[in-house]
């Protein structure tokens, strides 16, 4: 008898669902097969980094909080909420691709007694991975809140540009005119 999800041998007002065990497998996977995608792309080795470096990052603490905006079309802003650290008490690193933010409280001895911590004053390190050609333009403290600035400056090297497409003729001449200038320039050189 197949299986329609309610016992329809009673009553409808005294239909019961019937019990059905699914086998659940549980698949961790732990590496990411790029094979497909070298194919057809060029220039993305990084790619395999930067995937085993955010799977290895899985376990990390959400403390301190913070948001990504976009502000325009190049431009982002991190705000990370850092109640009670002072500027002298935060870094922030930019190393291959990499922002690290991290703070450490100073050990100044307060005079008065904590009785309830509900302000997290612990010791921190957040990495963020940077797009190529992103720069921190700026950084600021205020009001318990770190603002970093962020912009992509796309060098005129890596800006699209259109290549021309010559014919075999042109091309021949470019060589010979070329190995004419090189063999000048040789004979100049021993002259001299």
């Amino acid at each position: 008898m197949p299986f329609r999800g309610l016992d329809a041998t009673r009553e409808p007002a005294l239909w019961r669902f019937r019990s059905v065990t699914l086998l659940k497998q549980e698949v961790v996977m732990n590496s990411f097969d790029f094979a497909p995608l070298f194919r057809s792309a060029i220039g993305f080795d990084r790619l395999a980094h930067l995937a085993n470096t955010v799977s290895g990052n899985a376990d990390v603490s959400s403390y301190p909080p913070y948001n990504i905006e976009k502000l325009s079309e190049d431009s982002y802003r991190l705000t990370m909420a850092v109640a009670g650290f002072e500027p002298t008490d935060l870094d922030v690193i930019v190393k291959d691709n990499a922002l690290v933010v991290s703070g450490r409280l100073s050990n100044e001895q307060k005079e008065s007694e904590v009785l309830y911590r509900g302000i997290a004053g612990r010791a921190f390190e957040r990495r963020f991975v940077l797009a190529d050609h992103m720069v921190v333009d700026s950084a600021d403290l205020k009001n318990g809140l770190l603002h970093i600035g962020l912009k992509r400056i796309v060098p005129e090297s890596a800006k699209p540009r259109k290549i021309e497409i010559g014919t075999s003729k042109e091309q021949q001449v470019l060589t010979q005119s070329v190995a004419q200038d090189n063999a000048t320039q040789n004979q100049n050189g021993q002259a001299a």
